[in-house]
């Protein structure tokens, strides 16, 4: 009953999320009551990619498919009503459209929606099959013929290949590279492929760091990105695009990519949810490949239970990705695994009992609460543990001997790889042919291939790239060795909040230690979430602190069930800043 649950649970609704952003639930509650359309979404978001330009979260504008998707979402919607006349409703008009793109318009929408929706609904009746309700009515369900997702505009990292579309990496040497759209040629990246079927509106690229190498988004050749909370600040990298967007409202859902934490480190900073899967559950197949053997793919949103519905829709096996575990270990059917379920388990706010996590146990590392790391953020990690036990979990701290050695073994091994995946754009094979290398990639892309060149080269290979190989088993070893005992593992996300532009681009060495709380988790392979646990104040800014928990291998169900508690039940002690002004 509901004296049985804490007041901080009773007190907290999913609708009180803020304004500033709404969750993707909340934008699927409004299509399917019709309080709005996804043409009114995608006119509604491209204002706002406009009005906060400033905040230079995009490259390019609107995607060429986006207000076609958008009207066909529209289309499905008044079929399935009975609706035989389109209801009035606000479109993109051509001048939104030019504000904020620098695209050519689609051409004529065809009248393709019928055919859309045998195809769409093959796939929704376990993406749509969850315990969701309106808000304002607890007995309505969502309607069971759409996905959750269909309508939905949701913005990509621009290291998606996404048809007829710029695919640049944040890099001038491919500034002028386009995924063929049609033809034998065309190509197309799997998770976004699979966002569409589900009826999602792909409406923009993000800002990114370089190929993916930085942690501030300073290095795109687009320029740097602003944090929402303090646009003097970095969003971090190289997913900061993609979490300056979400925490900006420019769109409730993004997707990332996280080869060391690039999903997760920018989620903290700019205070929203990024989840990075265990590698190898979604396929890599359409990203601009940085170190093959550590990227990963995932959501960043303003709730986990958005992201866990992302989650839902991008998960599923892959035959043309070698990596794609969940392809390679489902031998059920040639075609690969069904699609999987992570969010309708989940459970709403009046299913908790006063103890929601009773008989779960986690463990504080030791090694990132010490020198180094932000007093500050240390408080609001301390803080969230007893939050937990509050909630009926058993904390302890343990020592994990290997996190300091994952550091240097994960840079050898990156920037050993990138040194062999971007040999490729030599303005031959790939890359802008009115260009050369030299002048096509930036200073810190250079860097990096140099010194992973130098690691593979004779003499140096076993003194570098073979000892960090060993140091790679080491640290998985150990971070399984402690999640066989305990359910999750808590870590800060990042060692201090958001810091200055340009404060760190001058001093890689000091970049590099910044991803000292994250890149363990991709030596290991393991999937890891980042959720709000508060804020901070420097300088007279209110800065978001990120709380980061370890799953075990394929676990993410399990820990987004953890994440998803914690969040809804320290909603009023942890989130009541998040509502940022300003942007």
């Amino acid at each position: 009953g509901a004296d049985a649950v804490p007041r901080s649970i009773r007190t907290c609704e999913m609708s009180r999320f803020p304004r500033t952003a709404s969750t993707l639930v909340e934008t699927a509650v409004a299509l399917r009551s019709g309080a709005t359309s996804a043409s009114d979404l995608l006119t509604a978001a491209t204002r706002r990619m406009g009005a906060t330009r400033h905040l230079n979260a995009f490259i390019g504008g609107v995607l060429p498919r986006a207000i076609e998707r958008a009207e066909a979402s529209d289309e499905r919607r008044r079929v399935l009503s009975g609706s035989a006349t389109p209801e009035p409703r606000t479109s993109l008009s051509t001048r939104d459209a030019k504000a904020s793109s620098s695209f050519p318009s689609p051409p004529g929408v065809q009248n393709r929606h019928l055919r859309e929706m045998s195809e769409i609904s093959e796939i929704s009746s376990t993406d749509a099959k969850t315990t969701f309700r309106d808000p304002q009515d607890a007995q309505a369900p969502f309607s069971r013929s759409l996905s959750l997702l269909d309508g939905v505009p949701i913005a990509v990292k621009d290291n998606f290949f996404v048809p007829g579309a710029p695919t640049t990496a944040g890099s001038k040497v491919l500034q002028s590279f386009v995924a063929p759209a049609e033809g034998p040629s065309a190509f197309e990246s799997a998770v976004t492929r699979r966002l569409e079927k589900r009826g999602a509106v792909l409406f923009a690229k993000t800002n990114m760091d370089e190929f993916g190498m930085g942690s501030t988004t300073e290095s795109s050749a687009k320029g740097a990105t602003a944090n929402p909370w303090d646009q003097t600040r970095v969003p971090g990298g190289s997913s900061g695009g993609s979490a300056a967007a979400v925490a900006a409202a420019q769109c409730v859902v993004a997707l990332g990519s996280d080869t060391g934490g690039s999903i997760r480190q920018p989620a903290s900073f700019c205070g929203v949810v990024g989840l990075k899967p265990t590698y190898g559950l979604v396929s890599r197949h359409g990203l601009v490949a940085y170190a093959s053997s550590f990227d990963c793919i995932g959501p960043l949103a303003s709730s986990v239970e958005d992201a866990a519905i992302v989650l839902s829709a991008i998960a599923c096996g892959d035959a043309s990705d070698f990596s794609d575990a969940t392809f390679q270990n489902d031998k059920r059917a040639p075609s690969g695994p069904a699609p999987r379920d992570y969010h309708s388990h989940l459970k709403r706010l009046e299913q908790l009992v006063s103890k929601p996590l009773l008989g779960k146990k986690f463990a504080l590392v030791k090694e990132t609460l010490g020198e180094g790391v932000d007093k500050g953020v240390v408080g609001k990690i301390v803080a969230a543990a007893a939050e937990l036990e509050k909630l009926g979990a058993v904390v302890d701290v343990v020592s994990c001997p290997t996190f300091g050695l994952g550091l240097p073994a994960y840079y050898v091994l990156a920037l050993s790889e990138a040194s062999s995946n971007l040999a490729r754009y030599d303005a031959i094979r790939y890359g802008a042919t009115n260009t050369t290398r030299s002048e096509g990639l930036g200073a810190e892309v250079k860097r990096r291939i140099l010194m992973g060149t130098y690691a593979l080269s004779a003499g140096h290979s076993d003194a570098y790239y073979k000892r960090a190989q060993e140091t790679r088993r080491l640290v998985e070893i150990d971070l399984n060795s402690k999640l066989s005992e305990y359910d999750a593992l808590l870590t800060p996300a990042a060692p201090t909040p958001a810091y200055d532009i340009g404060g760190k681009v001058n001093d890689p060495l000091a970049m590099f230690s910044g991803d000292v709380m994250t890149v363990n988790v991709n030596l290991a392979g393991l999937p890891a979430i980042v959720v709000r646990a508060g804020t901070v104040t420097e300088n007279g800014k209110t800065l978001p602190v990120g709380l980061q928990m370890i799953g075990r291998p394929f676990g993410e169900a399990e820990l987004l069930d953890v994440a998803h508690v914690f969040e809804i039940a320290t909603f009023d002690a942890v989130n009541k800043d998040w509502a940022f002004q300003g942007v």
